[in-house]
Order: structure tokens, then C-alpha cells, then sequence
């Protein structure tokens, strides 16, 4: 005897007979969403390195079937395999033509103004190395970056280990030289002293104020640590503090704020816990920074809290720079930092913030504190890539960089 569609449903009670379930349909899901999106993206890139590794790699073996395959490695695949850059992006060797780019990956290999943990001027490496497990295809946001984004490895500063100060000269020239060339500068540290040095490359040459977000667990406001400008301290040097500056002799130390970066634009978000907050939360009262601890995190949630800093930020400022310091990722994600602080972000609240963030728009940004030695399975090293790729990602789906419409079927 046949089943009537009565029986059908009772034995299925959770069916819908109009052919959706909780009243959304298939294709307002973000997922159907992010396919219909990518599916209108051009895969010219990808053809033309397929191309290029088989003439350089020479054509496989006669029995590989598959004749994309080249011999000899030469592009994205196998992802253990060839000689690593930031997303294997292209290497450009002659730094004179980081201008034929829109972003640019540059390590910062330096670690001397490190207070307790050094090993973060192997962090640079260790980003390129796991960022061969990515292949630039964002689900999430609906982006592929190979295609949308011409983006290359500029390769490391020469740094000068020992000397704060030299390494400090030679990260804010090379900074600027990429952002006057108009390209956007991806900072990969190295300890957080960097953060000064690595504004001081592009706020000179924004017509208007700067806002800075920072994420960490440690406010980095002080003066100075053990007599010298230390990763604890890169936010003194870098806001101005305007009438109020300190008149001590600094010597070579007479930089005191960067004239168009107000304390009132600086947020810092995630700060808290137990350890080297006491010297610089006077300094931030004083300036009248603003501050967001985890508490404030947990009350708003993440995107509200990035809300809160955007507006902060972005007050009276012709531009925003993101510091993010991979120790603001609780420690139990992010091990391999120099100064673990339990409590932080979990990596979801983190990505959330950061998408928040970048909507908006960014002159630069820089990711600090991997510090390899200790670090496990790669684990900090990777979420550090992936806050690169997400704020870039992020910055094309938006408009802001890239060139979205020109692959866009």
C-alpha cells in the first residue's frame, strides 16, 4: 500500500513543508552567500601560475595524470614543499619595485628590547613557514587573495640586535619606503618596541591625525624600562604628549610623540592581568588614552568593543594603524610569546574585533610577539598569520584594498 505525504511527514516530524526550515532559506545563508561571491572571482592568477611552474618546474613524469603538475616545485603546491615566502607570495628582491604591489609582508627581525622571554626575531620566519598550510581562498569573507590582491614578500629589515636605537632608524625608513611607494605595509615582528619605530614610518606622511588601536594584555605606555625604549614602551614615543612632554634629557631620545598622533586616538583593548601594567597605566591616565580591558571585552562583547575603539580611533583622524601583539590570544591558543598572559582573547573574539576594525579601512598594520622557541605545533605562529590574512581579507571585501572590481565576472 502507498504512503500518503500525511505519513511521510509524521515520520519526519521536523520537515517543513515550504521547503525551508526555521524560516530561512538555503541561499540567504552566509555560506551560500561567500559561494556566490567566489564563484564570481577570475582564477587568472592560478592559470598563470600553473603556466609558469611548468615552464620553469619542466612537465612531470609521464605517469602523473594530471599535467598541471610540474616537476620540479614552483608554485603553491605541495604545501610542505619550495622556498618559503609569506604566502609564497612573489619575493621582491629589488625593493625599488615594491611600488609594482599593493601590500607588502616585511619582517622586523628584532628581539634586543625584549624584558623577559627573547626569540621573537624568528617570529618573521615562523609566519612564512605555516603560512604555506593557507592557499588565499576565504570562505568566511568571500575573497580570494591571490586574485584580488597583488601582495608580495618585501623580505626582513636589517635590523642591528644590540642596538635599540639603530634598528629603530632603520625600521622607519624601510616602513616609509614601502608606504610612500603606496603600498600597504604588513609588519611582522619582532618585540612590541617595534610598534614606534613602524608609526614613525607612516604617520609623517598621512595629512592629518592618526589613530592607533593597540590589542595586547600589557598597556606599553611607559617612559622607559631599564633606561632604555624597551617593548614596553612604544606608545610613550609615539603619542604626543603636547604640553604636558616630559623635560628630562633624553639625548638622542628627543622624539617625545609623534605630532599627529594624539593620545586621545589611541585605544588600547584586552589590557589586564598581573604583570608590567603598573608603570605605564599612570602615563595613560595622564594622557588620557583609552583603555578597554577584557572585562570591557566580555561586558560589550568583541564586535561592540571594536565598535568602541572605532569611534575612539577614528575621532578627528584622517587614518587608523592596527598594533596587534599575538600575547592579547590567551596563552592557552598562543603559547609561543614572550610574555603569556592568561585571560586573553580567544582566537574567534579576536578575528571578530579584527574584522570589525579593518572595515573601516587601514594605513598599516603589525603583528608582534611570536616568539618560536616557545611555541607548539606552530599554533602562535599561525594564529598570527591568520590575523594577517583576515585583516587583509577583510580590507578587499571591503573596498579598501585590492582590486575587487577588476577580477569580478
Amino acid at each position: 500500500m502507498a504512503r500518503s505525504p500525511k505519513d511521510h511527514d509524521h515520520d519526519h516530524p521536523h520537515t517543513h513543508r515550504h521547503g525551508h526550515s526555521h524560516g530561512v532559506r538555503r541561499e540567504d545563508t552566509h555560506g551560500a552567500k561567500s559561494m556566490e561571491t567566489l564563484s564570481r572571482i577570475s582564477q587568472t592568477k592560478q592559470d598563470e601560475e600553473t603556466a609558469r611552474s611548468l615552464q620553469y618546474g619542466l612537465e612531470a613524469a609521464s605517469s602523473v595524470i594530471d599535467r598541471n603538475i610540474s616537476l620540479f616545485s614552483r608554485g603553491h603546491q605541495p604545501a610542505f614543499a619550495g622556498i618559503n615566502t609569506f604566502m609564497k607570495a612573489p619575493y621582491c628582491e629589488d625593493i625599488r619595485k615594491i611600488g609594482n604591489f599593493e601590500a607588502a609582508f616585511v619582517g622586523a627581525p628584532f628581539d634586543s628590547a625584549t624584558t623577559y622571554r627573547p626569540g621573537t626575531r624568528f617570529g618573521p620566519q615562523a609566519v612564512r613557514r605555516i603560512s604555506a598550510l593557507y592557499d588565499g581562498y576565504w570562505f568566511d569573507g568571500g575573497v580570494d587573495i591571490y586574485e584580488e590582491l597583488d601582495l608580495c614578500d618585501a623580505g626582513d629589515i636589517f635590523v642591528i640586535p644590540g642596538n635599540i636605537e639603530k634598528t629603530f632608524d632603520q625600521v622607519t625608513k624601510a616602513v616609509s619606503h614601502i608606504y610612500t611607494s603606496g603600498v600597504f605595509p604588513i609588519i611582522c615582528g619582532g618585540d612590541h618596541s617595534l610598534g614606534f619605530p613602524n608609526v614613525r614610518g607612516i604617520a609623517p606622511h598621512i595629512d592629518g591625525n592618526v589613530g592607533i588601536i593597540h590589542i595586547d594584555r600589557h598597556i606599553d605606555i611607559q617612559e622607559k624600562d631599564m633606561d632604555e625604549r624597551m617593548h614596553t614602551t612604544p606608545w610613550f614615543w609615539t603619542t604626543n604628549e603636547g604640553t604636558h612632554a616630559s623635560h628630562r634629557d633624553h639625548s638622542h631620545m628627543h622624539d617625545v610623540g609623534l605630532p599627529n598622533c594624539h593620545p586621545k586616538n589611541l585605544v588600547q583593548i584586552g589590557i589586564g592581568g598581573w604583570y608590567g601594567n603598573r608603570p605605564g597605566t599612570a602615563v595613560a591616565k595622564r594622557r588620557g588614552t583609552s583603555v578597554l580591558t577584557m572585562h570591557d571585552v566580555q561586558h560589550y562583547g568583541p564586535k561592540k568593543a571594536a565598535e568602541i575603539a572605532l569611534e575612539m580611533a577614528w575621532e578627528g583622524c584622517k587614518a587608523v594603524y592596527l598594533s596587534f601583539d599575538i600575547d592579547s590570544i590567551d596563552p592557552g591558543f598562543a603559547p609561543g610569546t614572550g610574555s603569556p598572559e592568561p585571560g586573553g582573547l580567544l582566537p574567534r573574539e579576536a578575528f571578530e574585533m579584527i574584522h570589525t576594525i579593518a572595515a573601516e579601512g587601514l594605513c598599516g598594520m603589525e603583528v608582534v610577539e611570536v616568539s618560536p622557541p616557545y611555541d607548539v605545533n606552530d599554533n602562535t605562529a599561525q594564529l598570527a598569520c591568520r590575523v594577517v590574512l583576515d585583516v587583509l581579507g577583510t580590507l578587499v571585501a571591503n573596498g579598501k584594498l585590492g582590486h575587487r572590481s577588476k577580477v569580478m565576472k
